[in-house]
């Protein structure tokens, strides 16, 4: 007897993933959903609100994974003393992986689990997957819900008959005839499977979805044991503002952290907020960002600082401590550069996020989707 598909999403903290907790409990009820964040231990206090008004709203429990389980310290701190005092980088990922992808795949073990990942149509990037075999990913957000693996495995050249067979047995004689050239069309250089992908979804989105998921039949995919999956019909394409409306338009609300504050410097007035979750001494924050904390959270910027001073050459920033970071004259320089930036950019956001579009791209997607 196969075992049943489990259907997980995870909290991180930030508005795409507690977005699509809302959408997932409106669109599609039916779905046993369960949902995870993993802590850290290091969180904004914003953070634990959103999950507490997320549990409230869902009606369910979020449940908790704790990668230092029965330790006498947070999770943190646990594999921080434990790796000797080192600080995480972007080259030592070892936070992503200790308190977020270890403690996420021992919960769902070697069970069939479709994973439900927040990243939006207008985001040009994957986000984690899982290399086990028994996690799958999808994509609510994106026209395009399936991952890069399955696309490939999907539209390569030596699939092209599988593909054709799939979409006549299922829609016959109401095939087109440019849907059916795009189908024997094979990926090259010229041709790529991206171009191939977004012209068979602009076909017709449902149908290549699916297309997929009859092929999937024939796969280890945790979907292939399922009869049907009702994203098939999902045609949604949403974006950062579509996100913003959701939150709003449940209750649950913007976390405070994308609220913007105002500063000024040499008489010129600008606001900064936070671009993303996670831990508030996360090293992928721009530098604008630890000024904001500083400014407004001096209280848990001092307890960064006092991760540098734990050991000798370490510092958050590749470039600079946070002690050199707060000289007055520092803070003002970044302030200005950012106000520079600002000045560049058009702004739509009530949130400031655009300002940030090329960072909210960076880091650890477990962390801050």
């Amino acid at each position: 007897m196969s075992k049943k598909v489990r259907h997980v999403l995870g909290i991180s903290g930030g508005k795409d993933s507690a977005a699509l907790a809302i959408y997932m409990k409106q669109r599609y009820p039916q779905l046993d959903m369960e949902y995870y964040y993993c802590d850290t231990g290091k969180e904004l206090d914003a953070t634990y609100e959103l999950i507490a008004k997320l549990e409230n709203y869902l009606g369910k429990k979020i449940i908790n994974l704790n990668g230092a389980e029965g330790s006498t310290e947070d999770p943190f701190d646990h594999f921080y003393h434990l790796y000797g005092g080192y600080l995480p980088s972007s080259n030592a990922r070892w936070c992503t992986r200790k308190l977020k992808l270890e403690p996420f795949e021992a919960f769902v073990g070697d069970d069939p689990v479709v994973s439900y990942v927040g990243i939006r149509g207008d985001e040009d990037r994957e986000g984690y997957i899982s290399r086990k075999a028994n996690i799958q990913s999808v994509f609510p957000f994106r026209k395009n819900i399936w991952s890069e693996d399955v696309i490939a495995k999907a539209l390569k050249n030596d699939n092209i008959s599988a593909v054709s067979e799939a979409y006549s047995f299922l829609f016959g004689d109401n095939l087109d005839k440019r849907t059916y050239e795009l189908i024997q069309q094979p990926v090259s250089a010229r041709f790529t499977v991206q171009q191939k992908l977004q012209l068979l979804l602009d076909r017709g989105i449902k149908e290549f979805n699916a297309v997929v998921f009859e092929l999937l039949k024939l796969t280890r995919y945790p979907l292939a044991l399922e009869q049907s999956f009702p994203l098939l019909d999902n045609e949604d394409n949403l974006n950062r503002d579509d996100i913003f409306r959701i939150l709003r338009d449940s209750g649950v609300g913007v976390p405070d952290y994308y609220e913007k504050k105002a500063f000024e410097v040499d008489g010129k007035k600008g606001e900064y907020a936070r671009s993303r979750s996670g831990c508030y001494f996360c090293f992928f924050q721009q530098k604008i960002e630890w000024v904001w904390l500083y400014e407004q959270h001096p209280d848990m910027f001092a307890k960064a600082m006092e991760y540098e001073n734990g050991k000798e050459g370490f510092t958050w920033s590749q470039t600079e401590s946070l002690e050199e970071l707060i000289q007055p004259e520092r803070i003002a320089a970044i302030k200005k550069e950012y106000l520079n930036r600002n000045s560049k950019t058009k702004i739509s956001s009530p949130y400031l996020l655009d300002i940030l579009d090329d960072e909210e791209s960076e880091g650890c997607a477990a962390c801050f989707i």
